[in-house]
């Protein structure tokens, strides 16, 4: 198991992760090893996560998402096939964490009455202000 949050972890046996060649630094080993880790995790067909934290981390996942609803996450950031499956299962863990963080619900409220005066009568006053700046002195309208 993988944990998440505390209270979500997902199974080990839900991701895949297959090797590919990267490129970048390492010279003529890079020609001959598969050191990027490319991992695919399945989010429609997940049994761990609930439906709303699926629907928020299709959102999240954005063009990592496939038609049929998988994860494709390539790490290649580092030379070595086990730190780039743990890049790889780290960041899945905080797309999935950032997905089950429900958001919070927002009441929509106005302005009351009182608000909207002040506010009113804040503009007149500044209005008057610049007017006063406007005029040359010595002229009177």
């Amino acid at each position: 198991m993988i944990p998440v949050t505390d209270s979500l972890s997902i199974g080990e046996d839900e991701i895949s992760i297959t090797y590919i060649r990267a490129g970048g630094p390492g010279g003529q080993n890079v020609n001959k090893v598969s050191t990027a880790a490319q991992l695919r995790f399945d989010v429609r067909g997940s049994p761990s996560l609930t439906a709303p934290v699926k629907a928020r981390l299709e959102r999240i996942a954005g063009a990592k998402l496939t038609k049929d609803g998988i994860v494709i996450i390539t790490a290649n950031r580092f030379r070595t096939q086990e730190a780039n499956r743990r890049d790889a299962i780290g960041r899945l863990v905080e797309m999935i964490a950032a997905a089950a963080h429900r958001p919070k619900f927002r009441v929509p409220t106005r302005p009351s009455l009182g608000e909207k005066k002040r506010r009113l009568e804040s503009k007149v006053r500044r209005g008057a202000t610049k007017q006063l700046r406007s005029r040359r002195p010595g002229t009177d309208d």
